[in-house]
């Protein structure tokens, strides 16, 4: 078993990166840019940093990572040229190892004395200074090869006019350097976010920066990571539930690391009190607890968000995607409330569960809910309310659903 504290997920890793700096026939799109989002805390940062950043230098790449997360309080601007000038003074140190492995993975003699720019970099962003695009463009020409951008939470940038000037600007630079013929490389931007509907408004609305860019869903963890989990307790003198017994338990909760790691380390105070007998039952009500305590925050976010947005949710939560703005649909919630309900009530609600983060724009009048573990929470939720009222609906609340 290895002692490694991080689980790697490599094939993933490779697989990405392949695709995007080797792309096939299908994927020559994905030089506009892509985007990955994937709900809150399950282990996009960790991966983007531990596997995905280091399969795409051993494919040869360049790559700048920036997290516009960890200091919300600074201009994105400010952290993607931060990101330029530390890239910039890696590759004038001869000794770096990003020099060092830019020159075994690509093989190229870089010269002794590391990689100089030829453009200065004091007045980035000035007026009077040197650009993004003229930035990239020289780092792609003495890199020798394609340049990988990776933004963290990238949806923050669409929070301030710093930021968006930011994606423009990035925007252009792609541009430059991909449609220049002496190039000997690209610069691909690779975005990720927790906000689905923020994230895919960057690749689908005409007005954003990369509007038609990639987008696709971080692929979540699996039973390999449970079973790697469950090898590093046992191996510290822990108990463990069953392998099937865990995986149900951190489906259940989301495929969130933090909440399995929460129920396993419950688990040991009920076998230290005796009551672990039934491992695996006993660590199912564990499970059940937490996601019962996470479902109460998800429960209450919707309901924060109006009546009228309660009934849309339970809609879209239904499989009733589409229609929302149709005539039996408005006449529907109109029954429910009590008041006459017409499409100028129905958009500020629908952007109430967009800005929340709770359900995510598909197409024009077409929705999904953004994090599956809130839906199956909230279908459970309607699910044990119409059981109490005799299924006949929850009057002004919601709508009686067939689940």
């Amino acid at each position: 078993m290895t002692s490694e504290i991080v689980f790697h997920r490599p094939n993933y890793a490779r697989a990405l990166a392949q695709q995007l700096l080797q792309p096939g026939p299908l994927d020559q799109g994905l030089s506009s840019g892509v985007f990955l989002s994937g709900i809150r805390r399950i282990g996009k940062t960790t991966f983007i940093r531990q596997d995905f950043v280091p399969a795409l230098l051993d494919h040869g790449a360049l790559v700048l990572y920036v997290d516009l997360w960890t200091d919300r309080s600074r201009p994105p601007m400010t952290l993607v040229q931060e990101a330029v000038r530390a890239a910039a003074a890696e590759l004038e140190q001869p000794a770096s190892t990003l020099l060092q492995k830019l020159r075994r993975v690509k093989g190229v003699n870089f010269g002794a004395g590391g990689i100089s720019l030829g453009v200065q970099l004091d007045g980035l962003g000035t007026p009077s200074g040197a650009t993004l695009s003229d930035v990239f463009v020289e780092i792609v020409r003495k890199a020798e090869g394609d340049v990988v951008l990776v933004i963290d939470e990238v949806q923050q940038a669409m929070a301030s006019q710093d930021g968006q000037d930011m994606l423009f600007a990035l925007k252009a630079a792609r541009d430059k350097v991909n449609t220049a013929t002496d190039l000997p490389g690209r610069l691909l931007i690779v975005g990720t976010g927790s906000h689905k509907s923020l994230v895919t408004d960057m690749a689908t609305r005409r007005s954003q920066a990369f509007a038609g860019a990639h987008t696709a869903s971080f692929e979540p963890l699996g039973k390999d990571y449970v079973e790697w989990f469950l090898n590093r307790v046992e191996a510290a003198g822990l108990k463990a539930p069953s392998l099937q017994a865990a995986f149900a338990g951190f489906r259940d909760m989301g495929s969130r690391p933090e909440e399995l790691t929460k129920a396993v380390r419950q688990f040991q105070d009920e076998v230290a009190a005796g009551r672990g007998v039934d491992a695996d039952t006993v660590f199912a009500t564990i499970c059940a607890t937490l996601t019962t305590a996470a479902a109460e925050l998800d429960i209450q976010s919707i309901e924060d968000a109006g009546e009228l947005a309660v009934l849309a949710f339970s809609r879209i939560a239904a499989g009733q995607a589409r229609g929302l703005y149709a005539a039996e649909t408005l006449a529907s919630f109109s029954e429910s409330l009590g008041r006459e309900i017409t499409a100028n009530d129905m958009t500020p609600a629908i952007e109430k569960l967009v800005s929340a983060n709770l359900i995510v724009r598909k197409g024009h009048g077409y929705f999904d809910i953004a994090d599956p573990f809130v839906k199956q929470v909230w279908l459970r939720h309607v699910q044990m309310r119409q059981s109490l009222i005799g299924g006949h609906g929850m009057q002004g609340t919601e709508p009686t659903l067939d689940v």
